[in-house]
């Protein structure tokens, strides 16, 4: 009970730092790449906190995986380096008395990664994917902010307001510049303007004070036009429907359609809570701690594990979205393939001496 107790007290606590650590990492990557978006133009800045939040959800297996793998690995690491090892092996406990403990602490992790992978990723990919379409599908009034030059959805205009909407509705400083199809920029300066909607529920811009320029670029020929009230119909835009994308697809819904992309995505998502008790299990043998060979060497087998195993998995996801593998080769070979390796390295741990070093 001591022995458990001490094991299971160590997992907890190193798990919740390497968490945190992880899934900080995690969202700067997200956030620094939304924010690259959003000064390009490409993705408002009001939206980028959902995003975020969406993409956090669906790296969430991932995430979990890699942290009671590194979690299990950095405590048994410990204990070899600090000789706690030493004494329990003096005290009778062999290196697969470590398996119970380290099952009773990743099995419930186990489960959250596999509703993770099979419900709440494609969720949050599928949420994100119609947050998108909303965001595009809105109407250039809807796209503009203050202090900001705005390129309307089809590229054709290019919005600029000085002074934000008060409580009236009106800004100050508008700048719209537009060219047509024949070649001609249309330039639009006024001093105010504001939305208007009428009975049927149209939208218009109401521009006032201001001047309209018409001409070609480098040439003489232009026009110029004041006015004191200039309005122009928003075109209303259908909300488009998202992308039927295999990744934002529910899993009961790649189940039903049993073709090659939605079986290759449901290898995908059914292998991810395998690979994370795979893992678990092989960080007992790789804690393993040679200290002639550095304190890091097994950390950096370790990674290197970690990029074959999750490498072999996309590899025969591609293939059998491709066809080239049926869905149960690809979906047992790979883990087959560690589960060898795992039981040759508990032997190899266990064994007085290898067996590749035996004499007949």
């Amino acid at each position: 009970m001591i022995f458990r107790r001490a094991l299971q007290r160590e997992f907890a606590q190193t798990a919740a730092a390497v968490f945190v650590a992880l899934f900080a990492i995690l969202i700067s990557s997200v956030l620094i790449r939304l924010l690259g978006q959003a000064a390009g133009g490409r993705v408002p800045a009001d939206a980028v906190l959902a995003l975020i939040g969406f993409g956090a959800l669906a790296q969430l297996p991932t995430v979990l995986t890699l942290t009671l793998f590194i979690a299990i690995l950095l405590s048994l690491s410990r204990s070899y380096r600090d000789s706690e090892m030493v004494v329990w092996f003096a005290s009778g406990v062999p290196l697969t008395a470590w398996i119970a403990p380290v099952l009773l602490f990743i099995l419930p992790l186990v489960v959250v990664v596999g509703a993770g992978s099979l419900f709440l990723a494609p969720w949050s990919q599928q949420k994100s994917a119609e947050y998108r379409e909303a965001l595009d599908s809105r109407d250039d009034t809807q796209r503009v902010a203050p202090g900001v030059f705005r390129e309307s959805a089809g590229a054709q205009r290019v919005f600029f307001v000085e002074v934000g909407a008060g409580e009236d509705g009106r800004v100050g400083n508008v700048f719209v510049s537009e060219e047509t199809a024949d070649g001609e920029l249309v330039v639009i300066a006024s001093a105010e303007g504001y939305l208007r909607t009428d009975d049927e529920g149209r939208r218009f811009v109401v521009l006032e004070k201001g001047r309209r320029y018409d001409g070609r670029a480098g040439t003489p020929q232009y026009r110029v036009m004041e006015f004191e009230r200039y309005e122009v119909q928003v075109e209303q835009k259908a909300v488009a429907s998202p992308p039927a994308r295999a990744r934002a697809l529910p899993t009961a819904a790649l189940m039903a359609q049993a073709d090659a992309r939605s079986l290759g995505e449901l290898l995908g998502r059914v292998g991810a809570p395998i690979t994370a008790l795979l893992l678990g299990l092989m960080a007992i043998p790789l804690s393993f701690v040679n200290p002639r060979a550095g304190r890091a060497s097994n950390l950096l087998v370790a990674v290197l594990v970690y990029l074959l195993y999750s490498n072999a998995i996309s590899i025969f996801q591609s293939w059998v979205s491709q066809g080239k593998v049926g869905f149960a080769a690809g979906l047992l070979l790979p883990h087959m393939a560690v589960l060898g390796a795992l039981a040759l390295m508990f032997h190899t741990r266990l064994a007085v001496s290898p067996f590749w070093r035996r004499r007949v």
